[in-house]
């Protein structure tokens, strides 16, 4: 698996690229060695460079966090982000059933993992705090998260939105929570100042 041609293939031809993923003999380890924590390192790394170093510039007074903070901030975000896809992974096993869908882990980690290549590539963004609204683009995740859930989990037309939907809530309540817990943890009051996903 080659990890840029994978990115560029799932944002630029999801359908495509579910369909060679599906057939893909990929073990849990080497979708996280070889894909997810590498991706999942640029909104963390971005994340220190634009809280720490370049900063937040209100009413013309640049603020910064301090270095370590930052530092804490990324390998906290970055850890948590890494058990944030698995535990999504385990939501669309664990509610496939209850949508006639096929129960395999390792195809639920495929549409966890490879869904948030949007969500990753784009916290490249946060890397200069003003730009960091373009995070937003993120959201194309949620169209990847459709189209794995429909290709690999292969749940009857007719429950696939409801599967999505529930799938959906489940995961950004368990989105919010890391963000909560990253920015109480390790930010405290800079969180105010920075937001929860990111920024």
């Amino acid at each position: 698996m080659n990890l840029v041609e994978r990115a560029k293939n799932i944002l630029l031809a999801p359908a495509k690229e579910w369909e060679v993923i599906k057939g893909e003999p990929l073990s849990t380890r080497e979708m996280y060695t070889k894909y997810a924590m590498i991706l999942a390192a640029i909104p963390a790394v971005a994340g220190f460079i634009g809280r720490s170093f370049i900063g937040y510039n209100v009413w013309g007074v640049v603020s910064c966090i301090p270095v370590a903070t930052g530092l804490t901030w990324a390998v906290v975000y970055y850890i948590l982000s890494l058990v944030g896809v698995y535990l999504l992974g385990f939501i669309i096993d664990s509610l496939a059933p209850s949508f006639g869908a096929k129960k395999d882990m390792n195809g639920s980690l495929k549409v966890a993992i490879f869904s948030s290549t949007a969500l990753w590539v784009v916290g490249i963004f946060y890397i200069i705090p003003i730009l960091s609204i373009l995070a937003i683009l993120g959201l194309y995740s949620l169209y990847l998260l459709y189209g794995g859930m429909k290709t690999i989990k292969e749940p009857p037309q007719d429950k696939l939105v409801g599967y999505y939907i529930v799938t959906l809530i489940a995961g950004l309540v368990l989105s919010v929570i890391i963000s909560v817990v990253v920015t109480a943890l390790v930010l405290g009051g800079y969180g105010a100042m920075g937001g929860m996903r990111g920024y």
